[in-house]
């Protein structure tokens, strides 16, 4: 009674309807008996049981029953007391007692369900013996046998949902542990590769940065009266950059795909597509439309993981025979397109977290393409295939040195 239905396991729905209907049931029994068997006080026990079902529903439907205990008590005592007007009416209400049982020991405390429990098969026995104007030991035992099978069912069914909340919080726990030490990893691989290239730059670039500076002050100081002297310094400069040009390009090719290593950006996706095709069974071509440009090393890894992103899509997901890889060198903008006849989807229906498994999702192509200032766009059907377009602006010359 403290959470509401929608709230509870479909099993604990499904026990409190049938507690709701077996109490029901029960109550028409009671008052269908004593109109058929033409019983005195017939009205007053119909009443009285339709009065009973009233206050019964009434307490699920009212908030302060299902958050409040103290309500809930209250609610409970005035259920137990039209259930006594009736048990004083009609000897079958006896069978009443059972789910009241339940209802007992869910909403009192343990001690004070069990004293209710005891008190309510006290009052249903003696109740019985009234009616039938004698007592034996066998009035007894079924509301005895049945009060001990609901306190077994309700303590049992306690003791398993305490234990399955433990679980449950310490699974809870256990992923929040996982979940902070994955930070806390990928944290400490960040620092780590910070401090290594801090290391690299300082004992290579810094040092050869420092030692033209030095170069240029003494070709300086030998200006204009030992020109020759000048110009020694000037090529020990000069060659100090051109070392420290070289340094710059090795870092920046340590931080490249290695398809990107000694290879064009068009011919590593032809080796990718070739590569695809041997590995898997579907055909995949590539095309090049325009001259290849120059392109930074960020834009070319850019679309290589596009491309690679696109084609392990197709490959797990779109059970397709065919998908066509495009670069495309457009003047001001370079394009690529991958084109499949695979099952398609609804782009709208995929959600915006879901990652593939290399993990370059729809997510991470987009914000590759934001950070470089490019569009992606996915254009796809169920059954109709999958279009994925991504365009990058060309830089300015300038841009591509190095």
């Amino acid at each position: 009674m403290k959470t509401t239905a929608a709230a509870l396991p479909p099993a604990t729905r499904a026990l409190t309807w049938c507690l709701h209907l077996l109490i029901v049931a029960l109550l028409s029994l009671a008052a269908g008996r004593a109109v058929a068997d033409g019983r005195p006080h017939a009205a007053m026990t119909v009443a009285v049981a339709v009065a009973c079902v009233v206050v019964y529903a009434a307490g699920p439907a009212l908030p302060r029953v299902r958050r409040f205990p103290m309500a809930a008590a209250v609610w409970l005592a005035v259920v137990g007391a039209c259930w006594l007007v009736l048990l004083a009416l009609s000897a079958d209400a006896v069978w009443v007692a059972f789910p009241l049982y339940f209802l007992q020991l869910h909403l009192l405390p343990r001690r004070a369900g069990l004293a209710a429990v005891a008190a309510t098969a006290v009052t249903a026995i003696t109740a019985f013996a009234v009616h039938q104007g004698f007592f034996s030991l066998a009035m007894a035992i079924g509301p005895v046998l049945g009060a001990a099978v609901a306190v077994a069912v309700v303590w049992g069914y306690q003791a398993l949902y305490r234990e399955s909340e433990q679980r449950r919080r310490l699974i809870e726990e256990l992923t929040v542990t996982r979940a902070d030490l994955a930070r806390a990893e990928h944290t400490a691989g960040v620092l780590a590769e910070r401090e290594r290239l801090a290391r690299e730059i300082h004992d290579t670039l810094a040092q050869g940065l420092s030692s033209i500076q030095l170069l240029l002050r003494a070709a300086e100081r030998a200006l204009p009266g030992t020109p020759e002297n000048a110009a020694g310094y000037v090529g020990q400069a000069r060659q100090a950059a051109v070392d420290n040009l070289a340094e710059a390009r090795r870092f920046v090719a340590a931080l490249t795909p290695p398809a990107l290593h000694d290879a064009t950006l068009p011919g590593a996706l032809e080796r990718l597509c070739a590569t695809t095709s041997a590995r898997h069974r579907i055909t995949a071509r590539f095309h090049l439309t325009g001259d290849p440009a120059a392109l930074p090393t960020a834009h070319e890894v850019a679309l290589l993981r596009i491309a690679q992103s696109a084609l392990a899509n197709t490959v797990q997901h779109a059970h397709a025979a065919t998908v066509e890889v495009s670069l495309s060198y457009l003047g001001d903008h370079v394009a690529i397109d991958v084109v499949d006849d695979g099952t398609g989807f609804d782009p709208d229906q995929q959600p915006a977290s879901t990652l593939d498994s290399g993990g370059f999702g729809l997510t991470a192509m987009r914000a590759r393409m934001h950070a470089l200032d490019g569009t992606l766009t996915v254009e796809s059907a169920p059954g109709r295939g999958t279009i994925l377009a991504a365009q990058l602006p060309l830089p300015a010359p300038a841009d591509s040195d190095m």
